[in-house]
């Protein structure tokens, strides 16, 4: 049986009302990881709370707050006394499949703002109380569009071509601290995800994942918590995950072809 090394620890996870997030935040529970929960639908927050709370001996708070409002995020981490010992900036999304000389300007704005200027916004807030504690882990959740690119997504590839990067050298600003960094570059997952990035068509998003078997958020929530769960000298700094009927961005294997 694998060891718990996350027992008693506190989490903060951006995101946390469903998907992944919310897939990660059962699972850190279900080990004894106590949890900050982050996220824009208060009420979801609160029903997770409740339940967590009432299946496992832990503590849960609640962030209820835009990744992308930086003051937000000061003033609640400003009155967080808790040390977080895990960083999960997994809040993040597509928005329209346009190409780039037909696409929509408030769509580029919200990926860039939530996708880049979200996940440094957490980083930047919480790494220097790890970095001042030296322990700590920050895992961003990135995707295969952060390693290679695809006609239709060129500002989402952007954004997490960009999540790469800082994830990188947000590594090498923490070298010589025991602080870990890392990243998850799923493939298809089937959560909420092509239904925002099709802006509510239930009928296009059903499309995405049609004849094949995708990912699951669970699937993503259990790598996360293998990676934060390595003895404290382990830094797995990227891991692709793809369904097998997946072999890039634009090769899936449905059962028709």
């Amino acid at each position: 049986m694998m060891k718990n090394r996350i027992e008693g620890n506190w989490a903060f996870i951006t995101g946390a009302t469903a998907g992944i997030g919310k897939a990660t935040a059962e699972l850190f529970a279900e080990a004894g990881c106590h949890l900050i929960l982050n996220g824009r639908r208060e009420n979801r927050l609160k029903e997770l709370k409740r339940t967590l709370e009432a299946d496992y001996n832990i503590n849960v708070k609640l962030a209820a707050f835009d990744v992308r409002d930086r003051d937000a995020a000061k003033q609640f981490l400003s009155f967080l006394e808790q040390p977080i010992d895990i960083l999960v900036n997994n809040a993040g999304l597509a928005k329209g499949v346009d190409a780039v000389f037909d696409a929509q300007y408030d769509d580029w704005d919200t990926m860039v703002d939530t996708n880049i200027k979200g996940v440094l916004n957490m980083t930047r807030l919480i790494s220097p109380r790890m970095k001042e504690r030296n322990v700590g882990h920050i895992i961003n959740i990135g995707s295969i569009a952060g390693h290679e690119s695809y006609p239709g997504g060129s500002v989402y590839c952007a954004t997490k071509h960009a999540v790469k990067a800082f994830t990188e050298a947000t590594k090498k600003d923490l070298h010589g601290t025991n602080v870990r960094v890392s990243m998850v570059s799923p493939g298809l997952v089937e959560t909420e995800f092509s239904e925002v990035r099709f802006k509510g068509d239930a009928d296009r998003a059903d499309e995405v994942y049609e004849d094949m078997e995708p990912l699951v958020a669970e699937d993503i929530a259990e790598i996360v918590h293998f990676i934060v769960n390595r003895p404290p000298h382990v830094n797995i700094m990227d891991t692709i995950v793809f369904p097998v009927a997946q072999s890039s961005s634009m090769m899936v294997s449905r059962d028709n072809d």
